[in-house]
């Protein structure tokens, strides 16, 4: 997936790709076709850098319904020839999570979108995840036709269509599927579902990975040949050293952890910090400035992590660095340190913005010091970051901070939170909005009575309304 090419952010297409609240108050007052042209770019080309993390769908959707949008530039990215050369979810699946919320509020268009690119699409088992949740049975049973031609009769179909039983989000149609005995297709899913139980079954009987009587050695082999075969298993293998080792195998796991291959001294490494071993913070410093850049990431999450007296110490004094090693300890400073700890952290902060820019995600735990540490002189960079970041999990956390932070926060920056993309940044905008302004009392209404609307969202917006609706 190519990167998304952001707009600017004063631009109406800018803040729509953000998710901010003001791309959804100037799109209702720009003219229609514009603000429609931008929404559909947003929807057809996904401007988010991580979709895991950050929410979009339902921010679209309530858009296309103020706008009364139609819905055929959507259908045609999904439908397109384009479908069929690039089958990413990536593509797809922000159009599909917003036909999904359109059909909840009643868009009959938007659900029969769904279930044509359910019959037809390359996505297709998104776009059932979707009907599962929200159409009739009937409907959904319509669909088993199309979506089993996908499978053919023979072997490697019928161990394909084992996996997409197995692997289905929501099971709810191939349940309805299974239950019909008089078709050759309910008899496909009922054998998928047996040969799913099956497999599992199998897997829990024959474990892959260490077994009792394994050695410290065989652990940290076992590490070192799981990341030759491109599988990070540090983890894991840490966990496994917790059982195994003792006092006697301190000095072999020092040494793999100072001079072992990557694999083994990340293992090593990680069991250390883990069971803060005295030296533990001298090996993240040696492995940080090591010449192995996976030993030094790993060196600098276990270092971030730690809450130890030892470890706030420590990072006071590489908080000046001007390595990654300052800015690791910047940021635990960040999430542990205290009050006297406030212009370590700011200047962290700031060197962060500029060296990185506002959409690094090492921006996250400064945001979050910055609030919790009460910086006040930290809101310019804050506002900032809040409103050129193209990470709505960052203006989130930005958000939260300058409701601490800065004075003017509820009569600003909080009311056009409550239009945000983010559920956590409605929130916060839900429990500090002033409700002077008329735009604030009529969205807490409204989202007071939405049923897609977070139970978080709506238990601060119940805070804010009195019983005869009027904003407290």
């Amino acid at each position: 997936m190519f990167e998304p090419v952001i707009a600017p952010s004063g631009t109406l297409l800018g803040l729509l790709q953000r998710g901010r609240g003001d791309g959804t108050l100037h799109a209702l007052t720009a003219p229609r076709a514009e603000a429609l042209a931008a929404l559909d770019q947003c929807v057809c080309h996904d401007p988010r850098a991580d979709w895991q993390v950050e929410n979009r769908s339902l921010y679209y959707a309530r858009l296309y319904l103020d706008l009364d949008g139609a819905l055929d530039r959507v259908g045609r990215h999904l439908l397109g020839p384009e479908d069929l050369l690039d089958p990413a979810e990536s593509r797809t699946g922000l159009a599909l999570s917003v036909l999904g919320h359109l059909a909840s509020y009643g868009r009959s268009d938007a659900l029969a979108l769904l279930r044509r690119y359910a019959a037809q699409g390359v996505n297709w088992a998104w776009a059932l995840d979707e009907l599962a949740v929200r159409d009739e049975d009937e409907a959904l049973r319509a669909l088993a036709a199309p979506v089993l031609a996908r499978f053919p009769e023979d072997p490697e179909g019928e161990a394909d269509l084992t996996a997409a039983v197995r692997d289905s989000y929501e099971p709810r149609p191939w349940r309805l599927w299974a239950e019909d005995t008089t078709s050759r297709a309910g008899a496909r899913v009922r054998g998928a579902f047996e040969r799913g139980s099956f497999d599992r079954w199998q897997r829990q009987l024959t474990p892959s990975g260490p077994r009792p009587g394994w050695s410290v050695e065989a652990i940290l082999d076992w590490a070192e040949q799981g990341l030759e075969r491109g599988t990070a298993l540090h983890v894991p293998a840490a966990r496994c050293l917790v059982a195994v080792a003792g006092p006697q195998d301190r000095a072999a796991l020092l040494t793999a952890a100072r001079h072992g291959a990557d694999g083994a001294r990340c293992a090593a490494l990680r069991y250390l910090a883990d069971s803060h071993d005295p030296l533990a913070l001298d090996l993240v410093e040696e492995a940080a400035l090591s010449g192995s850049s996976l030993a030094a990431d790993v060196a600098l999450d276990l270092f971030e992590r730690m809450a130890s007296v030892a470890a706030v110490d420590r990072a006071r004094r590489w908080a000046h660095r001007p390595d990654r090693l300052g800015a690791a300890a910047g940021r635990l400073l960040a999430c542990r340190g205290g009050r006297q700890d406030a212009p370590l952290v700011l200047g962290a902060l700031r060197e962060a913005v500029r060296g990185e820019g506002t959409d690094h995600t090492g921006l996250g735990p400064l945001l979050d010091g910055a609030g919790r540490l009460g910086i006040v002189c930290a809101a310019p960079v804050l506002r900032h970051v809040y409103r050129e970041t193209s990470s709505s999990h960052l203006r989130g956390r930005a958000a939260r901070a300058l409701a601490t932070t800065d004075a003017s926060f509820a009569a600003g920056f909080a009311v056009e939170c409550l239009w945000d993309c983010e559920e956590s940044t409605r929130e916060i905008a839900a429990r500090h909005a002033e409700t002077a302004d008329a735009r604030v009392v009529a969205q807490l209404r409204r989202l007071a009575t939405d049923p897609a609307e977070e139970d978080e969202v709506q238990t601060a917006v119940r805070g804010r309304i009195g019983p005869d609706t009027a904003a407290a």
